[in-house]
């Protein structure tokens, strides 16, 4: 029992330093901020038949979320994993009232970067602890076994030192529920993994909408100050460009910290342009806080970058991502000097590892890693952007598409003579939507960038409901630059995210982003998929007319909405002179019908007796029917 209570202390201790450290951006000042201060609730979702909000972060223990111990929770980078994780560990600690950890014997918070070459949990755990901890290997095992209840938040997968390949840590047991059955394990990762329980728990992040921007500058930024409050809100509501990226929590963070101090933070255009800027500004901030016998270690600074990029690259680019370096290592290829400067920027940060072995007292060594993932793509986008463009393609393939899309986006920010290789790269691989954010990178360079928007608009350009706004808004503008050039665009299909259609000139799509789709005149198949909303004959007619509008238009065809049984539209003679075809699937599943635009009523094709194809027209009982189908479905 004494050495439970020993043990339980010593987790306390480690995680209320991890509590009190937490960094906003990488340099705010020297200020370190508690997690209570920075931590917004919210935007989080569950996976059920489809994703539906939690409402709040203590539910994901909630006795309706307990019929699998097995939870995995997926964020993209910078939308606060290591937040959530450090702030569950909060509420153990501190006994939060309302928290289901508040009656856990022990909660486990490894962060899964650092555990490179360590097999074992409890050495895993034992690393977790005090320098100064008596406790060994053995002991951690005896309690952990002898607990009725304990948690395990299993921080970074994405960022795991061991690969699924690899032979089976105890991590990876955890994880296949191979081991430690009994106990509550939280996952978090930018991905899924490759191998995992069936019956595991799916939960993801889904960033700052307004009210967590508000609330965030308000608790964590202007402190109760309703005047400046107000002036950062009315920042991010004038540049919708700076609204939508900051739909990320780090980029919400950096940039209304940094933003009151550098006025430059508030015009940016693209990511790239935003962090070029950050970056040059934690420079010049550390430069003009240290004295003139300092400064002259800064004459080869931005020249060391350059070995800095190749480092994160390197380590990036490897099948085993490194993302954490010993830090003799780094001394010796950026040198101390310029080693230290990152140190006080914030770019880099330390940490003390114990080695691992049998003693119960273990040496320590000094570890290294990017203050931020995200950061360290930064820093290989820069290499990769002065990368020879004959070994582009080389270079390319060594960076995983998946897991670091920021790299691909900020290389072409960076060099845009190099983007239109980049972005026909990152499309062939199957990265359309990465493609599409790589191209708004260009800036003012878009419109000119004739042949890759002809290479994005060739095949089919999809908007999803769980798309960000960004992507949503740059996806319009490729396809409006598509249209001014006369570029053709194959096929642009709405998934769960049409919302309504201008009634008064009918010259744009809706979307539930609210977002416009303008009329596109080169537009040749539009697909419109619903969640069963019920159309009305006069929206129906502006549908058509838009679809009239977009004068190449061959396709129209709607799925999973209620349409009306006949449609009376001046632009039905439009489509017809044109030979356009209009189809309606009610229900994904079931009959197909095409719209007779002499007639202007639902027929569908069907085989006779004699095999040949007829036509039959939808009687209205046929679409009643139908139409109760649907509902009855929907509700």
């Amino acid at each position: 029992m004494a050495y439970k209570q020993l043990f339980v202390r010593e987790l306390k201790e480690r995680y209320k330093q991890l509590c009190a450290a937490i960094h906003p951006t990488p340099f705010v000042g020297d200020t370190l901020h508690c997690v209570d201060k920075v931590f917004v609730d919210g935007g989080i979702e569950y996976l059920a038949e489809s994703w539906v909000p939690l409402g709040s972060y203590h539910l994901l223990f909630h006795e309706s979320h307990l019929k699998s111990n097995r939870k995995i929770l997926i964020g993209q980078p910078g939308f606060g994993k290591s937040t959530l994780a450090i702030r569950y560990a909060n509420d153990w600690c501190n006994g939060v009232q309302g928290s289901y950890l508040k009656n856990v014997e022990i909660l486990v918070l490894l962060q899964l970067r650092k555990l490179g070459g360590v097999a074992s949990i409890y050495t895993a755990i034992k690393r977790s602890l005090s320098t100064r901890s008596q406790l060994t290997d053995n002991d951690i095992e005896s309690i952990i076994q002898s607990s009725s209840s304990v948690v395990f938040i299993l921080d970074g997968f994405d960022e795991y030192p061991h690969t699924e390949s690899s032979p089976k840590t105890d991590v990876m047991k955890i994880i296949l529920s191979e081991m430690f059955q009994q106990f509550e394990v939280i996952l978090t990762t930018r991905y899924l993994p490759k191998r995992y329980p069936s019956e595991t728990l799916q939960y993801r992040l889904t960033g700052f909408d307004e009210r967590a921007q508000d609330e965030y500058i308000t608790k964590a930024v202007v402190e109760n100050d309703e005047i400046v409050a107000g002036r950062m809100k009315m920042l991010l509501q004038e540049n919708p460009i700076i609204q939508e990226i900051c739909q990320v929590p780090l980029f919400c963070t950096m940039f209304v910290h940094l933003s009151q101090k550098n006025k430059d933070l508030q015009t940016f255009s693209t990511l790239t342009s935003f962090f070029e800027n950050t970056m040059t500004y934690f420079q010049m901030n550390v430069r003009s806080k240290v004295g003139d016998k300092t400064l002259h270690k800064y004459c080869t600074f931005d020249e060391s970058d350059v070995e800095l990029d190749k480092i994160a690259f390197e380590g990036l680019s490897k099948d085993n991502q490194q993302i954490v370096w010993k830090k003799q290592e780094l001394i010796e290829r950026l040198g101390e000097d310029v080693y230290d400067q990152y140190l006080r920027i914030g770019i880099l940060a330390e940490d003390e590892i114990m080695e691992h072995g049998d003693r119960s007292s273990y040496p320590c060594q000094s570890e290294a890693s990017f203050c931020h993932k995200i950061f360290c793509e930064w820093y290989a986008a820069r290499h990769l952007a002065k990368c020879d463009p004959k070994k582009l393609n080389e270079v390319l393939r060594l960076v995983n598409l998946l897991d670091l899309q920021y790299c691909f986006r900020f290389a072409c920010g960076l060099n845009r003579d190099m983007a239109g290789k980049v972005i026909e790269f990152v499309k062939k691989r199957g990265g359309e939507k990465v493609a599409i954010l790589c191209f708004l990178e260009l800036g003012s360079m878009a419109e000119d960038a004739v042949d890759t928007v002809k290479d994005l608009c060739r095949g089919k350009i999809q908007f999803d409901e769980e798309d960000s706004k960004l992507l949503h808004r740059s996806t319009v503008q490729l396809l409006e630059i598509a249209s001014s050039k006369n570029i053709s665009i194959s096929y642009v299909e709405l998934n769960k995210c049409y919302s309504t259609i201008d009634l008064t000139c009918k010259s744009h799509l809706q979307l539930k982003s609210n977002l416009c789709l303008p009329v596109l005149v080169t537009l040749r198949y539009l697909a419109i998929n619903g969640d069963g909303k019920e159309i009305n004959a006069e929206e129906f007619a502006a549908i058509l007319q838009y679809s009239s509008k977009c004068r190449a238009m061959q396709v129209l065809w709607l799925t999973d909405h209620v349409l009306p049984h006949t449609v009376q539209a001046e632009s039905v003679s439009i489509l017809r002179s044109r030979r356009a075809t209009v189809m309606w699937c009610p229900k994904t599943g079931y009959q197909r019908y095409q719209l007779n635009l002499q007639s202007c009523q639902w027929q569908h094709t069907y085989k006779s007796l004699s095999g040949r194809n007829e036509k039959r027209v939808m009687t209205f009982d046929d679409y009643q029917r139908v139409v109760a189908k649907c509902r009855q479905k929907r509700n």
